[in-house]
Order: structure tokens, then sequence, then C-alpha cells
């Protein structure tokens, strides 16, 4: 089959490898139908993680093409969405919402979710099967709802926002933008998208912003105060992973306020004193995205919700080397890639 491995930082190639086979009787073997290219993607592609032949790809939805003998909940044909940590969602952890810590969590797609086949260990409990066969047009809605949309969501509950609250999004990639959609669909009053790029501000306001903060670190601070009588957001989103963009969001929050974060950290380290005295919650982390994927779902099958058109570049996996070039280049946003 063909799966796109990272050979080296800024080397991304197709190859032709095995295709999966079931493992353990608690697997499924998934025929891909679509997949894409995550932020996170771009921290090996860049050179800041460690890689060496990986294979790539963690967001997918596809049908069902084989299942193992335990396997209960699912059936061959089925169409699917799954996540990226497989989970058995039955543990206490699962059972209070946190199924990225499953204690039996491994990864949701192996190899990789950027190839033809994939095989999805803890099937029953990491992937959610839809009300019937999508239309193709709901295709990349669903795809988003595998992460990036799951991401988004969990950072706005994990930010508390809701009704009457004002919502501060820092970072304006796909996850950033979910976010903001996240935070339009919880109730949010008021929600502040930070982003320098026109067309990002575009789709964020179409997502729910009320308004558009340009500036950067203590500058774009400061223009949250003055937005917020003062006093800073209710609720922030951190969506980046950088030191900069974490005391960002701390430094944009109230006291009493919470931040919920979500871009995968690096480097960042807390100053101890300084957060202690700032009164802000912090939450976050992998997101567990299993939690929310029936309701994602269902707001994606009634059209209430229309997050897949934060993928504003779309290939066919042959391409995927573009696809990595042009998120790194910020040439696009999201890349979908067909199979």
């Amino acid at each position: 089959m063909r799966a796109v491995v990272m050979v080296a930082p800024g080397d991304v190639r197709v190859d032709e490898t095995e295709r999966p086979r079931i493992v353990e009787p608690t697997d499924a073997i998934l025929k891909i139908t679509a997949a894409c290219i995550c932020g996170s993607d771009l921290w090996p592609y860049r050179g800041a993680d460690a890689v060496d032949h990986r294979p790539m790809g963690h967001e997918y939805v596809g049908v069902v093409a084989e299942i193992g003998s335990a396997v209960t909940t699912l059936a061959v044909g089925d169409f699917v969405v799954g996540t990226f940590i497989s989970s058995d969602n039955t543990c206490e952890i699962c059972q209070a919402g946190y199924q990225t810590h499953c204690v039996h969590r491994g990864p949701g797609a192996d190899p990789g979710a950027q190839a033809d086949y994939a095989r999805i260990p803890n099937a029953d409990g990491t992937l959610v099967a839809t009300p019937g066969v999508p239309d193709p047009e709901l295709i990349p809605s669903l795809l988003a709802a595998s992460d990036v949309l799951g991401t988004g969501w969990f950072a706005a509950v994990a930010a508390e926002a809701g009704p009457g609250r004002t919502v501060a999004v820092v970072g304006d990639g796909a996850v950033g933008l979910m976010g903001v959609l996240a935070a339009k669909q919880l109730g949010a009053e008021r929600i502040i998208a930070m982003s320098r790029h026109a067309d990002r501000q575009a789709l964020a306001r179409s997502f729910g912003a009320t308004d558009i903060v340009e500036e950067r670190g203590d500058a774009g601070v400061e223009r949250i105060k003055e937005l917020t009588g003062g006093l800073g957001a209710h609720s922030t989103i951190e969506a980046v992973g950088t030191q900069e963009s974490m005391m960002q969001a701390i430094h944009a929050t109230r006291a009493g306020g919470h931040v919920g974060y979500v871009g995968v950290s690096h480097d960042v380290a807390l100053p101890g004193r300084e957060l202690f005295y700032s009164g802000v919650h912090l939450h976050g982390g992998p997101a567990p995205v299993r939690r929310f994927l029936p309701e994602l779902i269902r707001l994606i099958w009634d059209r209430e919700i229309d997050p897949g058109k934060v993928f504003d570049l779309t290939l066919p996996i042959e391409d995927a080397a573009e696809g990595y070039r042009a998120m790194d280049e910020r040439r696009a946003t999201k890349v979908l890639l067909t199979l």
C-alpha cells in the first residue's frame, strides 16, 4: 500500500509498504478515505523533533475493512471517525472523559494514517461510526472531528468558554480556528481571535470571532485588556505550544479565569511565582477527542457546524510532500489528503 513517511526533517516521501493486518482480536483494519497533515507534524518537519523514517498521520476517516474476533460495536462497511490515541473507553480514566490517558492507550492508527490502510487498536473504544455513509461534502468536516475540531473543542471546554464569557484565542492555525468555532457553539458572548493573517482572520470571523487582535506578546496582552475593561479574558485558548504563546495566554486572562492549553508544548517552562499570583486556572494537554466525537459527529451530520472549511488545500496522497511544504510556508492552513 501507499504510505507517507518522513525520512528526515524536510524529507517527506510516499513509499510502498506492507498492508497492516489484525494483530489483536480488538483490532480493526480501516481503508482510509481521507487523512490530513497536522500542525504538530511540522515540528519534526522543521527539525524541532527527532525523526527517522517515521510513518506519518494521526487524523483519519475511513471504512472498516476487517475486524478482529473481539470487536462488537463495529461491522465491516461502517464509515468511522477515529482519534489520534487508541483507548478502550471503559477504564476509569476513560469513563472520567480522559481517553488520551487510557490505561491501555496507544497510537490511534498503526503505523500511520496517511496511508491506504491502517490498523486501529482497541477499535470499539477508538472508532465512532457515522449514522450512515456520509455525503462527500461532509467528509472534510468529519475528518476535522478526528483531531483539530475535537482538540479545539477540548481547549474551549478546558477554558470554560460559555454564555456571558469573553474568550481569547492565541494561535490562528487549524486548532485555534476550531477553538473559535467551539467557543461560539458553547455560547461565548465575545470571541477575540489573535491573528496576523487576513485569510485566517476571515475564517475566524466566519466561525464566530467578534474581534481580531494582530499584536503579539506583551502588546497583544495589552490589547486584550483594552478590549476587556482592563481585566483580561474570562477564558483563553492556547493553541501554539511555545513559551511566548503560553505566557501570552496566561497574562491575557483575568484573575479567576481559565486557560485551556492544547498546543503541543516545546520548551515551555512556567515561572512558579508569576503563576502563583496570577489567580489563573490552567487545564489542558492532549485532547480527549473520543469524549466529544459522538456529539461532534451529530453536529456535523445535522449540518449545524461546518469545520471542514478549515481545509484550504486538498491534494492526492502522492503529493503529500507539497502539502507539508505548503503548511510549512504558511501557504495553507490545513491540508487534506485524498486516497
